[in-house]
């Protein structure tokens, strides 16, 4: 029913987008949004004319598309990208697409809590970043093309990671999308420094933190900001937190916060603000929405499995946990007896740098090293790789575990439990068969 679409894209990607989505629509996922006015151009997709179309809800696509097993992509992503929700957008990638030591623009995970602005509403030429708020000494306004001539020009390698990743593996299960790995990535981001701007603003002695907000919009139609978080300003001043407008020399995807962003890196990619139009120096931590409650918070102190935690009992997540990730190979591997595996992947640890990397084919029983690089700069993940050998044929499991500058390992098992289900640095496992 659909080859004809699918043919179109392969031909002419572009064209099979307006076919779809219309030329004002706001493409997301197959249970996305669709504008009525692209209904009448879905007869190629669907194969045959919708009946009734003047009738079909908006906010819908058609259950001929919505459930097929066949791939439909996010716009600007990769077809492999497992989407977890669609309203917002969330979609992480398979362990494997993370191989590169740079994430590819279109692999790196999107965790949307608001509706992205329009892609066509968007002109680079006319955005503007204002700083304003309690703590700063002046409201200033800046186009794009004024921070990137008045400011430093600088790229770095930063690992973002979504609290919430790996929240799938917790017991009691915790609400929120249910991120698997993948919910990470590494990439070159090239941006200012949000201190440079900062401190052309000026801060009074007072400031204590920073806000953002974007102009992305909530899901329920509703004025209010679907996510505006921040960090304190220590975090804010370092060399590393940049305000970005490209990825591996490539414009940001419209998924990941096109034009302009923040990049705090080995923080909860939350502090991440994406479509960024305005900042707040505060005198205070920043109270926006996710910021209070329990968002982005876990116990003070640890819980039960269950447990109910009183808000006032729950802490800001600040530092990511030390963690890795197997990018290659692919969990079902096969090789012949006597034959050597060769493994590789990732690991990071918040502010910290990784000291240590092991692996294990024994469940833990023993640990071999593996050879482990320097970060290509603070705060971006660092790679591994190493060579197995198996004793016999069967079945194996590697397990892969990263220890931190401080000491600290992950924990070969989900660590404590947490209302939310954030923070779950648990080792990465693959599986491997000898035959």
């Amino acid at each position: 029913m659909k080859k004809g679409i699918h043919e179109l894209y392969a031909k002419d990607p572009k064209k099979a987008d307006e076919l779809l989505w219309g030329r004002t629509a706001n493409p997301l996922t197959r249970r996305g949004f669709l504008q009525k006015s692209a209904l009448a151009a879905m007869s190629l997709a669907l194969g045959g004319r919708m009946v009734f179309a003047r009738h079909f809800p908006e906010g819908l696509i058609p259950a001929g598309l919505a459930f097929s097993e066949e791939p439909f992509e996010l716009p600007g992503k990769h077809p492999e990208l497992i989407v977890l929700n669609d309203r917002p957008v969330n979609a992480e990638p398979p362990a494997y697409l993370l191989d590169p030591a740079q994430t590819p623009a279109d692999v790196l995970f999107v965790r949307n809590n608001g509706i992205p602005p329009e892609r066509n509403t968007i002109n680079p030429a006319t955005w503007t970043l204002t700083i304003e708020g309690e703590s700063a000494r002046q409201k200033k306004s800046y186009t794009l093309a004024e921070l990137k001539r008045r400011f430093e020009n600088v790229s770095l390698e930063l690992t973002l990671e979504c609290g919430g990743n790996g929240r799938k593996e917790y017991n009691p299960p915790a609400k929120g999308n249910q991120w698997s790995v993948g919910a990470v990535g590494c990439a070159a981001w090239a941006g200012v420094r949000l201190r440079d701007v900062l401190q052309d603003v000026g801060l009074k002695s007072d400031a204590v933190y920073i806000g953002y907000y974007g102009k992305d919009r909530h899901p329920n139609g509703g004025p209010e900001a679907p996510i505006s978080r921040g960090v304190p300003i220590q975090k804010a001043m370092e060399a590393e937190s940049l305000i970005a407008w490209s990825i591996n020399e490539q414009e940001l995807p419209w998924l990941n916060g096109y034009p302009l962003r923040l990049v705090i890196g080995g923080w909860p990619a939350s502090c991440s603000g994406k479509w960024l139009d305005r900042i707040l120096i505060r005198n205070k931590v920043h109270d926006g929405p996710k910021m209070e409650g329990q968002s982005y918070r876990v116990p003070c102190e640890p819980v039960a499995p269950g447990a109910k935690v009183a808000d006032e009992d729950m802490c800001i997540i600040e530092s990511m946990p030390v963690k890795s990730l197997i990018t290659y190979p692919k969990s079902g591997a096969m090789i012949r007896e006597g034959q050597t595996l060769k493994l590789r992947g990732h690991a990071w640890a918040g502010d910290l740098e990784v000291k240590e990397m092991h692996c294990s084919i024994d469940f833990g029983q023993s640990w071999q090293p593996c050879q482990l690089d320097k970060p290509a700069n603070r705060l971006a993940w660092q790679h591994w790789r190493a060579e197995l050998s198996f004793p016999e044929k069967g079945y194996y499991e590697v397990w892969a575990r990263a220890t931190d500058s401080k000491g600290i390992m992950q924990p070969m098992l989900v660590p404590g439990w947490n209302p939310k289900g954030y923070l779950n640095n648990a080792c990465h496992r693959i599986a491997v068969k000898v035959v």
